[in-house]
């Protein structure tokens, strides 16, 4: 990775957005039909995915109480669910079973949209057991600060977030729909900041990051602002991004960024569709406002989510938020089991929902989403069903090192279990996955060009998760 400027055929973000600006009145409510990309292509599912939500499960979970739960006590105290359905491999724990959001009333609403218990439908979620940001290590990265970088960035220090890798990937189609006039929103980081990374010739295609439920405050044009002010306001900017430390300016260029991404963008960001909680019953992509908020709850997680299926609507090709958090060195034992309450009503609603709404290229949105989990790391007890605090801890052992990443949607296998752990030590008896080729593959499934990044073998894109 080097600081050049990015190659004058492909145009940068900036210029996509700047370009797309004057096209935005009058298209805001009409969905972007996705077209291929052309060429590039390396495997048989380049171009299977047309959005992914990426989910991550802030502070490090201890991923064998829920995905990988067929193991010891040391590992699961909670044990296995005793009912799931027969196609599902993975070892689901008895913390994904309760489905209280499927009682009284409001759970007769649900269940009357489609929704049905995590074990009900464990046969359309597979599970990776072993997914690590090292392979080749000869330890876990049960530090907070450098595994968080290896999660939002490939490696310690990282220079590209993943999902400005995403954006640089897709410059080519940016290009071409900028040529054809069309309007189309890019990925949305709902969450860290630090996922939308970028320096040198990727700055310009970092994604605009927002830490909020809605675009509610968003709502003007960015026209209606006199030359005076625009340039005042500018102004401002260069000027506070000049006062701050060369090591967080990066940061900073995020926020102007978005900020600018923000007004050119405006006449779709204001839509009535992305005020996810107005509760409005006007039906789009076959399902109202209403019943996603029905369907997923009130939490910000649940409004995030909701948030990310509209943005889906107009084109958006990825959105990465973060749910939790996990980081339980005491209270697990009690805190754990209604903190997955919400996680398993977000699987159920967006199963749900996905298969209820209707896509423009044809199909179900389930048909061309992937919806992913993952963490930091995992944690440990270190031989003890919890610690002496009721709670767990990280460190550098296997109980650490694996994410037990499940990954849900039409293009994904159905109910598989893509390696194992041994149950009583929990190292590895099936394939280790490269936490960076997971993300490799979920590139290469959107059709975004990846060559530039991970370039190790052991990082390689996989088929293994596609039908």
């Amino acid at each position: 990775m080097n600081d050049t400027k990015p190659n004058n055929a492909f145009v940068s973000r900036r210029g996509f957005l700047a370009g797309t600006a004057v096209a935005a009145a009058g298209a805001a409510a009409a969905p972007y039909i996705w077209v291929p990309k052309r060429a590039h292509a390396q495997t048989a599912f380049r171009g299977t995915i047309k959005h992914v939500l990426y989910i991550r499960l802030a502070g490090g979970f201890r991923f064998p109480t829920a995905f990988n739960g067929d193991v010891s006590e040391q590992f699961n105290p909670f044990g296995l669910a005793a009912n799931r359905a027969p196609g599902a491999e993975w070892g689901m724990s008895k913390l994904l079973e309760p489905a209280p959001f499927l009682d009284g009333m409001a759970g007769e609403a649900r269940v009357a949209l489609g929704m049905k218990s995590v074990g009900q439908i464990a046969d359309q979620i597979s599970v990776l057991p072993c997914v690590d940001h090292e392979p080749t290590a000869g330890s876990a990265d049960g530090n907070h600060g450098t595994g968080l970088e290896r999660y939002l960035t490939g490696y310690v220090g990282g220079k590209v977030g993943l999902f400005t890798m995403l954006m640089y990937g897709l410059r080519e189609q940016q290009a071409a729909d900028q040529k054809a006039g069309k309007l189309v929103l890019p990925p949305f980081v709902l969450g860290s900041s630090d996922m939308a990374r970028g320096l040198g010739k990727y700055a310009a295609f970092r994604p605009p990051v927002f830490n909020g439920g809605g675009f509610d405050q968003f709502a003007f044009k960015a026209a209606d602002l006199p030359d005076w002010a625009n340039r005042m306001i500018g102004a401002y900017d260069t000027r506070m991004r000049d006062r701050q430390h060369p090591l967080v300016r990066d940061k900073v260029d995020a926020y102007l960024q978005t900020r600018k991404a923000t007004k050119q963008y405006s006449e779709i960001l204001g839509n009535e569709v992305l005020k996810v909680g107005d509760r409005s019953k006007t039906v789009v992509d076959g399902i109202s406002n209403l019943e996603l908020d029905t369907m997923l709850g009130k939490s910000g997680s649940a409004r995030s989510i909701s948030l990310a299926l509209r943005l889906f609507h107009f084109g958006s090709s990825a959105v990465y938020l973060d749910q939790g958090g996990y980081d339980m060195h005491s209270g697990e034992e009690d805190g754990l089991p209604g903190r997955l309450l919400e996680v398993n009503q977000l699987i159920s609603g967006l199963e749900a929902a996905l298969k209820k709404m209707t896509h423009p290229s044809g199909g179900s949105y389930w048909d061309h989403t992937a919806v992913v989990f993952g963490s930091e790391f995992s944690r440990t007890t270190r031989g003890n069903r919890f610690n002496s605090a009721r709670g767990s801890d990280h460190s550098g052992d296997y109980a650490t090192r694996w994410m037990s990443m499940p990954i849900m949607g039409g293009p994904i296998v159905k109910g598989k279990q893509l390696g194992s752990t041994d149950p009583s030590t929990l190292k590895a008896t099936g394939k280790v996955y490269s936490y960076r080729s997971v993300w490799k593959t979920l590139l290469e499934g959107l059709g975004a060009d990846h060559s530039e990044f991970f370039t190790n073998a052991a990082d390689a894109p996989f088929a293994d998760i596609f039908v």
